[in-house]
């Protein structure tokens, strides 16, 4: 299983409730503000961004969103090229677009105070791998990333570009992608060790 930023959580959380379920699973960015030593600073700044939501909308929410989750470092993550995208994609983003205020009124608090099962996850089955951006800012996703791999014991593997990376470079993701499940699933291959550390 692969997942990505919200994705990687879906997949930290059925590795860890339903193991027999998942065979390997690469988290690539997973948002997990609450592994950060500084957790309650960023309970308070996702809640200053559902907090924009009630008040200005979700245009004004978003914005506060991208500046938060990124560490307001740096410029906003570089989108991939709609004429790039196969359909499939397309159809995904337009959904994403319209179920804005959804995710604001209901999902970004609880998803972003989710903690997976880090016990769980460890004794489990299931080889982990976990993904980092190589052009990531020092926002949420990488740092939970890293203090991730650290609670595993494993050594993050690098993407090119930023959260978005997948997206951006799809042919060199999906050469990792493909080198990193075959180190997991290799014969006597720790399965906390995937291939191609960063």
């Amino acid at each position: 299983m692969l997942g990505t930023s919200g994705g990687a959580l879906t997949g930290l959380d059925l590795a860890a409730r339903h193991p027999e379920q998942v065979r390997a699973l690469i988290a690539h960015e997973p948002p997990i503000p609450e592994l950060l030593p500084d957790a309650a600073h960023w309970r308070t700044r996702f809640q200053e961004v559902h907090d924009t939501y009630r008040s200005q909308g979700a245009g004004a929410a978003m914005q506060k969103f991208i500046a938060t989750i990124e560490g307001d470092h740096g410029a906003p993550p570089a989108m991939p090229d709609p004429a790039q995208m196969p359909p499939e994609a397309l159809e995904m983003m337009g959904r994403i677009q319209g179920n804005l205020d959804y995710f604001f009124a209901h999902v970004l608090l609880p998803v972003l105070r989710f903690t997976p099962d880090l016990a769980a996850l460890r004794s489990g089955p299931a080889p982990i791998a976990v993904g980092v951006g190589a052009a990531s800012p020092e926002g949420v996703p990488l740092l939970a990333a890293r203090a991730l791999a650290e609670h595993l014991d494993v050594k993050a593997i690098e993407f090119p570009g930023d959260h978005q990376g997948l997206a951006i470079d799809a042919i060199t993701s999906a050469e990792i992608i493909h080198d990193t499940f075959a180190g997991l699933a290799a014969p006597g291959q720790p399965s906390s060790h995937p291939t191609r550390p960063a």
